[in-house]
């Protein structure tokens, strides 16, 4: 360790990281201590171009720059005196000569470094007469980046985060000195899974996504803390809400998890919160066959008048339920109890895979797989194979992954049987041959915890309400096992007290629950991440 001094202040870091990265560590930067930068990122390798971090640094004839400069123990930096203002001025002063004065227009507005920096350390009047020299507006990069190359600060972010990250370069630096512009190399797209990001790490109004761009100013969102749901990563996100609508989602730091990224079709997971198929109405099959939309408590009534008359008709074995990945840790145990409770001869999940890579998109197409398997539910095809037997009579399904899995082929497997009960966020082929459906909550709907695939057990909060009546899963079963008269239900359901239960009962998440987890997570018992 080393030990540095900064306007003052005496700060103890580890001994060859650059001044910035320093200050990063300690979570400092721009809070507390504030050097400006556009081109040094916390997750990319150092480019020294932007020259807006210069501090002063004791013993040295001229400025230097802090993303570059490693820390020496007893180095005294100073960063607020006017020598470092007057160059910080001038940097300022030299990007915004050509850069376009747009900013009511620009989609960025609101959330730009340049906007930012340009009042709190650039100069109040531009010098320059000439022309802001011409650029291209709108160029289309690819399926999801627009580029207005006039507004760039060739910071070369994106450059590097396509070199580093998803490691398809496609970007570059063309021509010299003030005609030097960013462009895709002849004949590339920007097209990788992880292409968004150099919207997000622009610090300028340059790059923005297709799907957000002129949606809505960003003044009008408030950005909850929440994680993805698109695989079992669980990348956490800030959601962009307004309206009691979801607008979009960006990564949110956590370096145990995503560092600061998220993959694209994480991204656009947000729109199945609001979108067109969720589930909007709790339905029974009538003695005609079809789906009739009736309240809440009247299905749920019904389904346990169903489960009811099974059990007394074929005995308790004859149900099996299936846990879903999207459920929540909370959900999933007053689950595992419930059926535990009951007498059900067999339970498993199922859980849809997919694509996969070595950065963050897993195999697992849902946040909570491998909270469901600690909490004693292994693979469905337990299950299936006893429906396919005929041991099972009745089912009670949470989500649509069964189907999504191929864990059965259609769900006319499931025709034959007396009693199918399905909890789900949105519409699937399950209605087909459910006997009750009931529509629950998402994740960015409800309190609760899930466990990504490397153990660590994350939160979420409800961000918006439905606009339909549902519940959270463990509060559907909660009233449930109430109205079939289980030992332990009384039809009451407190997320934070279940989760403090799950705490105290299984020995993988001891002192873990909605309180304790905190914004960044804890690893479960066993787990180092």
């Amino acid at each position: 360790m080393a030990k540095l001094i900064i306007d003052g202040v005496t700060y103890e870091v580890a001994e060859g990281r650059t001044i910035l990265q320093a200050l990063d560590d300690l979570g400092l930067l721009m809070n507390g201590v504030d050097i400006p930068h556009y081109c040094w990122h916390p997750k990319l390798t150092i480019d020294g171009s932007c020259r807006l971090c210069q501090v002063e640094v004791e013993g040295f004839p001229k400025l230097q720059i802090g993303c570059n400069t490693p820390v020496k123990d007893g180095m005294v930096v100073h960063t607020k005196n006017d020598r470092v203002k007057k160059a910080r001025e001038g940097v300022m002063e030299l990007l915004l000569v050509n850069h376009p004065l747009d900013c009511p227009i620009c989609d960025q507005s609101g959330e730009c470094k340049l906007q930012d920096y340009a009042f709190e350390y650039g100069v109040p009047h531009a010098r320059t007469e000439e022309p802001r020299r011409a650029l291209k507006k709108r160029v289309d990069l690819g399926p999801t980046i627009v580029f207005d190359q006039e507004r760039c600060i060739l910071c070369r972010r994106c450059i590097r985060f396509c070199r580093e990250v998803p490691k398809t370069g496609e970007l570059g630096i063309f021509n010299r000195g003030d005609h030097s512009v960013v462009e895709p190399f002849p004949g590339a797209k920007v097209d990788n899974p992880y292409s968004m990001n150099i919207a997000d790490i622009c610090p300028v109004g340059a790059l923005t996504t297709k799907d957000f761009r002129f949606k809505i100013r960003v003044w009008f969102l408030e950005e909850p803390q929440g994680i993805c749901t698109g695989c079992a990563n669980g990348c956490n996100v800030f959601l962009g809400v307004a309206n009691n609508l979801v607008y979009r989602y960006v990564p949110r730091r956590n370096d145990a998890v995503n560092q600061t990224w998220i993959c694209d079709a994480g991204r656009m997971t947000y729109a199945e919160i609001g979108a067109p198929d969720r589930l909007e109405r709790s339905m029974l099959r009538g003695a005609d066959g079809t789906l009739d939309a009736v309240p809440y408590e009247r299905a749920i009534e019904e389904a346990a008048a169903r489960l009811r008359r099974l059990v007394q008709a074929k005995g308790a074995g004859a149900i099996a339920g299936v846990a879903s990945g999207f459920a929540s840790n909370e959900d999933l145990l007053v689950f595992r109890r419930f059926l535990d409770a009951l007498g059900a001869g067999a339970s498993g999940v199922a859980i849809a895979t997919g694509e996969a890579d070595d950065l963050l998109i897993k195999a697992e197409k849902a946040p909570n797989g491998a909270g469901a398997r600690l909490l004693g539910f292994p693979d469905a095809s337990g299950v299936v194979e006893r429906i396919r037997s005929g041991a099972t009579a009745g089912l009670v399904v949470l989500g649509r992954d069964l189907l999504r899995s191929g864990a059965i082929a259609s769900e006319h497997e499931l025709a034959k049987l007396d009693t199918v009960i399905v909890l789900d966020t949105h519409r699937s082929e399950l209605e087909r041959v459910a006997h009750v459906v009931l529509p629950v909550r998402h994740a960015a709907e409800k309190h609760a915890t899930y466990t990504n695939v490397a153990g660590r057990v994350q939160r979420t909060q409800p961000t918006v309400e439905p606009r339909f009546e549902a519940w959270a899963d463990g509060e559907v079963l909660s009233r449930l096992g109430a109205l079939l008269g289980l030992a332990g239900f009384d039809g009451k359901y407190d997320v934070r007290a279940i989760s403090r239960a799950l705490a105290g009962a299984n020995p993988a998440f001891r002192g873990i629950d909605l309180e304790s987890v905190g914004d960044q997570g804890l690893p479960v018992a066993g787990e180092a991440g």
